[in-house]
């Protein structure tokens, strides 16, 4: 794995080992290939020597070809279990709305299928291929599984807690089968009473979830206390940050993302980027502070390579996340680097492909 000087660098070449700027942020992670692109904002970043691999065995130009052939299957695969998990929450709901026993077992199964694929997913990239604004609540529920297993990871918790964290996920919103649907579905804003209606979905869903032995109660405690804030400005009891499982504060901030970067009734999808800000700015006082800003280190971490489209139209490629301002990164377009840190006036409004 020789360290070779820039100006020696060939397109094809692998990166070895993470290329850092001259602050300490990693430019590029260990496995990138090198192409034109690259060249220039190695140049741009004053980079003068990278470590790359130019073994025998597995030359670069084989490596990206092995890279590029797996990753739509990869993709594919993570698509369909994510599929086969919506369509099984569908029928849960119908079979618990018609009075009968919540599958959990099949339930669980199927969430182990998927969350096998989880090394595959990208909170900020990953979208449903088929997401109708009627379907939004099992869509939200088993987004907010991936990315809580991803957050019981990121926050350390013990791994006996990471398949609970993601089944709190996928359920915490169960208590809307008892709700009504024209009020679920509303295009409109709500009314007083209407708005009481809908913050019964925690209780309900408590209670739902209360009597099944097979749950551990951080998840049944996630259906009940998701909408809690850590200020103790939520809902239904009003409780502070103390009070509040630690499985229902990594919900909570799921279930905001998914909410807002979803198609809902009465609005269309939000940018990731756009509501990460949102999601930093109330961890100031309603969301757990560390687990936020874990949650947009993590998300943020490899987005280098994706094709984003700007607010004002233009399309280009994050090329550089610095550390300290990772919801704004830096964005290549037509060989011209815009630093969003910088323009404040856009934004990212859309990941392209990742």
């Amino acid at each position: 794995m020789p360290i070779v000087d820039r100006s020696l660098l060939k397109p094809g070449d692998v990166v070895s080992q993470d290329v850092l700027t001259p602050l300490g942020s990693v430019l590029f992670h260990k496995g990138r290939v090198i192409t034109l692109r690259e060249l220039d904002i190695l140049t741009a970043f004053l980079v003068q020597q990278v470590s790359v691999d130019r073994g025998e065995e597995t030359s670069p130009a084989a490596a990206s070809e092995a890279a590029a052939a797996a990753a739509p299957a990869a993709r594919s695969a993570l698509h369909a279990e994510y599929e086969e998990m919506a369509a099984q929450l569908r029928k849960a709901y119908a079979l618990v709305a018609g009075g009968d026993a919540l599958p959990l077992l099949s339930l669980r199964t199927q969430l182990e299928r998927l969350l096998a694929h989880s090394a595959d997913y990208q909170v900020l990239a990953f979208r449903p291929r088929q997401a109708s604004r009627e379907d939004f609540y099992f869509h939200s529920s088993v987004l907010s599984a991936l990315t809580c297993y991803r957050l019981a990871q990121w926050t350390d918790l013990p791994q006996k807690d990471w398949m609970q964290v993601a089944l709190a996920g996928l359920l915490h919103d169960i208590g809307n089968v008892k709700l009504d649907r024209d009020i679920l579905m509303k295009p409109g804003v709500l009314s007083a009473s209407e708005q009481e209606e809908m913050k019964r979905h925690t209780l309900n869903g408590y209670q739902l979830l209360k009597p099944i032995a097979a749950l551990n109660e951080g998840v049944k405690l996630s259906a009940l206390q998701h909408h809690e804030r850590v200020d103790g400005s939520g809902y239904p009891l009003g409780l502070g940050a103390d009070n509040i499982h630690r499985y229902a504060k990594l919900v909570a901030i799921a279930d905001i993302f998914h909410a807002m970067t979803l198609d809902r009734a009465y609005r269309p999808a939000m940018s990731p980027y756009v509501v990460l800000e949102q999601i930093e700015k109330d961890a100031f006082g309603s969301l757990d502070p560390g687990s936020v800003r874990k949650f947009i280190e993590k998300a943020t971490q490899f987005q280098n390579g994706s094709l984003v489209r700007l607010s004002d139209g233009r399309i280009g490629e994050i090329v550089f996340t610095d550390r300290t301002a990772p919801i704004r990164p830096w964005v290549s377009v037509s060989g011209t680097i815009v630093n969003l840190s910088v323009e404040r006036q856009l934004y990212i409004d859309e990941c392209i492909s990742h």
